[in-house]
C-alpha cells in the first residue's frame, strides 16, 4: 500500500516531468521561431549589402533585430496581434537568444531539468549578450519597411504574383 506522503511525492515528480516536458515543448518552438528570424535578419543584411546607397551603414543583424523587436511598426504589431501574438518582443527576442545559443535543436537529454526550468531567463540574457556585440545603427521603418506573412498567406501572394506576372 503506498502511503500519503509516497503519493504526494509521485504526484509532484508526475507533475514537475509535465512541466519539463512543456518547458522543452517552448523551447524548441522558439528554437524554430528564432532560426527563421535570424534568417531574415541575415537575408535583410545581404540585401542591404548589396545596396551602393546603403553599404556604408554597415548595418548588422542587431539593427534589423532592433526594429522588429523594439521599434515593432503598428501594422505589423496589429498583424501579430490578431494572430493571437502578444507578447511578440519577448517571443522574438528570446527566440534570437535561444537560436544564437544552439545551431541545431538539442534533445531533452542535453538540457537540465534546471537549465528547462528557467530557459527563458538564459534567452533574455544570450538575446541581450547577442544584441550588444554589434550595436549598429537605429533604423527607421519609414527607411527600412517590411511586412510578416503566415506561409499560405504568403503562397497566395506569390501565386497571384505569378498570375499576373
Amino acid at each position: 500500500m503506498i502511503s500519503d506522503d509516497e503519493g504526494s511525492q509521485k504526484e509532484k515528480e508526475a507533475l514537475e516531468r509535465q512541466m519539463i516536458e512543456g518547458r522543452f515543448t517552448e523551447f524548441r518552438m522558439l528554437f524554430y521561431v528564432g532560426k527563421d528570424i535570424c534568417r531574415w535578419l541575415d537575408q535583410c543584411v545581404d540585401t542591404c549589402g548589396r545596396d551602393p546607397e546603403i553599404i556604408a551603414l554597415r548595418l548588422p543583424a542587431q539593427s534589423f533585430a532592433r526594429l522588429l523587436i523594439e521599434q515593432t511598426p503598428e501594422d505589423v504589431a496589429t498583424k501579430l496581434r490578431g494572430w493571437g501574438v502578444v507578447e511578440y518582443a519577448r517571443i522574438f527576442s528570446r527566440s534570437i537568444g535561444i537560436f544564437t545559443k544552439f545551431r541545431l535543436p538539442p534533445t531533452p537529454e542535453m538540457l537540465q531539468a534546471r537549465y528547462l526550468r528557467h530557459y527563458y531567463r538564459y534567452a533574455d540574457y544570450a538575446y541581450t549578450a547577442w544584441k550588444d556585440l554589434d550595436k549598429g545603427p537605429e533604423l527607421q521603418y519609414a527607411n527600412f519597411p517590411f511586412a510578416l506573412f503566415a506561409s499560405g498567406e504568403y503562397t497566395r501572394k506569390l501565386e497571384e504574383e505569378w498570375r499576373e506576372g
